[in-house]
Formats: structure tokens, sequence, C-alpha cells
């Protein structure tokens, strides 16, 4: 690279824009997708036992209802990628709003569980576009300096996302007399906790018209003018955007040629760098995170916790969810993704094993001794807090800019459906595990964020400070 080519790099890596507040608007509506995503993954918490109950079925029969909407979420990460190239990002957006209305609508008013597993898939389909968009978007118009931060707001969105849907369905519990299946508003309680996100879905397509499209994507189709001036927007007017322009066009030219053949390479199937993106989606999915916002009101239910109080713990593991995501927003990009994740493993091997240890007491009188009790609950919360300032936050991060131009869009949309078929593995095994044995079950979560303190030394490569053109 010659000085003049170093410089204007360098003053694209450091660019501050003068619109920051611009940018942070852009981001926060983008990561409107992750609010959804995070809504209609933990709003169904709260229509577990409904369900069951109102369609009388067995723990197995409902986890696959429970957890059916991530084949369309895998669906759906895998294919969003190919969908946005060609129709662009914004676009893209478009349809899983529609798609997240559509749902919610269908999820309220089920006339048969089939039905409602249906309706779930759609949104899943949903989730999976957001999962893959939101970041992708994020990381491409995020300026350099700023990128980790910013990317958080996908994290933070979807966190968030889950504390209102407990919040919500807390409330609107109460409002039916602490009963799932009480009558409100001419529909049963649960109805109306999974209706709601109509709301959210509505907003979310709005927002999408109110931003602009990524500059990588303008200058694919041709459209320079356009991109030079949402790169003005972006990364400053101090920026060379001719420089700028041309830099990123060489790697949209590479990464139009890419193709799913683009990833094969190796010993092992997949190229090096996209088994690490595999692997750190299943290490997030396979420490069990997602039992915490699925089955929390079950969980502590079936250990002797009234249902408005089981309603009520979800709600503060949510908050807590949310104040580790700050933490790893403030951190990200000082003291780098690596160490983050590794601090995180630990916290959350002691916090699964405590709970392994409280699930392993037996039950007196339907409920955890209270030594006991008091520890699973602490324990929970310690994992949920230290999940979320590491992994929840990092794998997002990393997986929207850990990928060489050329690679990105195949390799994150494959890294993100291994995501969330992981998630599925985990949701659809979760109930009949925990029937056969609770305890051991959370020993397996245990081993898994112990293995990933070795996968993360030897295969994961810091991102911090790297501008997306120089990956690979």
């Amino acid at each position: 690279m010659t000085s003049t080519a170093q410089a204007q790099a360098s003053g694209a890596r450091t660019a501050h824009p003068e619109h920051l507040g611009h940018v942070i608007f852009i981001t926060a509506a983008a990561a409107m997708g992750g609010f959804l995503f995070g809504y209609d993954s933990s709003v169904i918490n709260g229509a577990v036992e409904a369900i069951r109950d109102r369609y009388d079925v067995g723990s197995a029969a409902l986890a696959q209802v429970i957890a059916i909407a991530l084949i369309g979420c895998a669906i759906g990460a895998a294919t969003a990628g190919r969908i946005a190239d060609r129709i662009g990002r914004i676009r893209c957006m478009q349809i899983a709003a529609v798609l997240f209305t559509v749902s919610a609508v269908g999820s309220a008013l089920p006339f048969a569980l089939w039905d409602l597993a249906f309706w779930r898939v759609v949104g899943g389909f949903a989730i999976g576009m957001a999962s893959v968009i939101g970041p992708a978007y994020i990381a491409e118009v995020a300026p350099p300096a700023y990128r980790g931060r910013l990317g958080s707001f996908q994290q933070a969105a979807i966190v968030i996302g889950i504390a209102v849907s407990q919040l919500v369905n807390w409330g609107i519990l109460n409002a039916a007399d602490g009963d799932q299946r009480g009558e409100l508003m001419g529909l049963e309680a649960w109805q109306v906790m999974l209706g709601v996100m109509v709301i959210p879905a509505v907003l979310y397509g709005l927002l999408s018209f109110a931003i602009p499209e990524s500059p990588r994507y303008l200058i694919s189709v041709g459209k320079h003018e356009r991109a030079r001036q949402i790169l003005s927007e972006v990364e400053g007017s101090e920026v060379d955007l001719d420089a700028r322009v041309t830099e990123i066009e060489t790697g949209m030219r590479r990464e139009e040629k890419s193709s799913f053949k683009d990833l094969l390479g190796g010993s092992f199937f997949f190229k090096p760098i996209v088994w690490v993106g595999i692997g750190l989606s299943v290490f997030q999915q396979f420490v069990g995170i997602n039992v915490a916002f699925y089955y929390s009101a079950t969980l502590w239910q079936s250990v002797g916790v009234d249902p408005s109080d089981s309603f009520f713990y979800s709600f503060t593991t949510s908050i807590i969810n949310i104040v580790g995501t700050v933490i790893a927003m403030i951190f990200v990009d000082r003291v780098g993704r690596r160490p983050l994740a590794i601090i995180g493993s630990v916290g959350m091997v002691i916090g699964l094993a405590l709970e392994a240890w409280a699930f392993s007491s037996n039950l007196v009188d339907g409920q955890l001794p209270a030594t006991q009790g008091w520890v699973a609950l602490i324990a929970a919360h310690v994992f949920v807090l230290f999940f979320a300032l590491s992994w929840g936050v990092v794998v997002w991060v990393m997986l929207g800019e850990m990928f060489p131009n050329r690679l990105r869009a195949a390799a994150l949309g494959v890294a993100a459906a291994a995501q969330w078929i992981a998630n599925w593995a985990i949701t659809a095994s979760f109930p009949s595990l925990a029937d056969w044995n609770l305890s051991f079950t959370y020993v397996i979560y245990t081993v898994f964020a112990a293995l990933s303190i070795p996968f993360v030394l030897k295969f994961v490569k810091e991102t911090k400070g790297k501008r997306l053109e120089e990956m690979g």
C-alpha cells in the first residue's frame, strides 16, 4: 500500500462524522429488527403453560411448537444475505416487518396447534432475516471508529425487546388475575401477549422508510453519487470520498462474484474462517442462554414459584441482560472482542455450575430448599449477566465484521443459520431433558461454556479497530 493510500485508509479508520446523532438514529432504526427479534423470541415464555393446557400436549410436542420458529429463523438467516444483495438492505427490512406483523396477528388468533406452529415459522423467518440484515447493515454504515459500539446496538435492541416482552407479559398476566388463559379483550391472556407484537412490527416498517440504503449496496448497483452522500454523512466530509468509493467498489466487485462455493476449502469442507463463525454461533447457543428466555417462567414454576412471581423473575433476568449489554457496549471497543468473550465464559461457567448444584436438590413440598432456591435464582442472574456482557454482544459484532468482503454475505448467512439450528437443538431438547434430570441438563451447558474458552484462545482473532476491507 502506498503512503497516500495508507493515509486515506487511516483517515477512514479514524473518521468522526459531523452528525453523529444522525448515524446513531440510522443504527437504532436498523436495530429495531433486533428489538423484534428479542420480543418475538421471548414473548412465547408467557404462553408456554397456557398452550400446554389449551391443546393438552406433553413436553416433547410442546417443545416442538416452541422450537419450530427456529427452523424459520435458520431459513431466513440462510437466505437473507442473498435477498439483500438482490433488492437492497432496506427492502429486506421492510419484508421482515410485514412478516413480523402477519405472524403476530396469526399467532394471536390460532384455531389449532398446527396453525399456531405455522405462524411461528413465519415469524421465525422474519427473525432470521433481521438477525442477518441488522448487523450487516450496521457494519456497512458505521464509521470504523464507532463500529463496535454501533454494532452493539443490535444486541442492545434484542435484550430490550426481551425485557419489554417480559414486562408486557407480566402486566397482561396481572390484568388477567394471574391466569394465562384468563379472558382479556375477548381473547385469552396468552393470545394478547402474542398479538401485542403488531405494534413494534409496524414501527419497524415505518422506520425503514426513514433511513438510507447501505453505501456498499448502492455502489454495487452503480449509484455512486448517492453512496458518496451517505458516506459523507456517516464517515465525515474530511474523508477522501472518491478513494473510499473506489476501495469499497473493489471489495463489492469481489463480493458480487462470491457464492456458497467460495466458502468451501480446507480439510473440513468449509474454509477455516467460516468454521470460526459457525463455532462462535454454536457456542453462543449451547451454553443454554435461550432456556432463560423461552422457558424461565415454566422453569421457576416447576420448582415451586407461583406464576406471578415466575413472570417477575423472568423480567428481572431481562433487566440484568440489559445491564450486561450496556457494559459490553462500553468496553467492546476499549477492551476488545476476545478478552470480553473469555471473561464472559468464565463467569458463565460459575453461574451455570451453581445452577446445576442447586437443581440437584430434592424438592420439599414441591419447592427447592430455601438455600438452593436462592442460589438458583442468583446464579441464573449471574449467568445472564456474564453472557450479556460478552457473548451476547461479541458474537453479533464479530459476525458482522470478521469475514473478508468477498465472503461476507454468504459466510454470515451460514454462521447465522448455524446459530438458529443450535438454538433449535437447545430449545427443542430442554423440556424433555429437564423432565429427565434438570441438574444434569445444566451440567451440559456448563461444559460447553468451559469449552468456549480454549476455542476463543486458539481460533478467534481480534477485529477491534480494523476496517471491513482489511478482514481476512
